[in-house]
């Protein structure tokens, strides 16, 4: 099914219906964003680095942790 498809698919919803379907896309853009946080600041992750600095800042009472 080509994009073109489904705009026409999703232009024939119901108010319900289309209420569901964006109900979905966002929580599979919120899984999405979850997966590359996760991996952002992963051991390896391209940000554990800055993690890793504002702990030991909070540690060196640079920085208070947030409640």
């Amino acid at each position: 099914m080509t994009l073109a498809e489904i705009k026409n698919a999703v232009e024939t919803l119901s108010p319900g219906e289309l209420a569901e379907l964006a109900s979905f896309i966002r929580e599979l853009e919120n899984a999405a964003w979850d997966e590359q946080i996760d991996a952002d600041f992963a051991e390896e992750g391209r940000l554990r680095r800055v993690l890793e600095e504002v702990r030991e800042n909070i540690r060196t009472l640079r920085l208070e942790e947030l409640p």
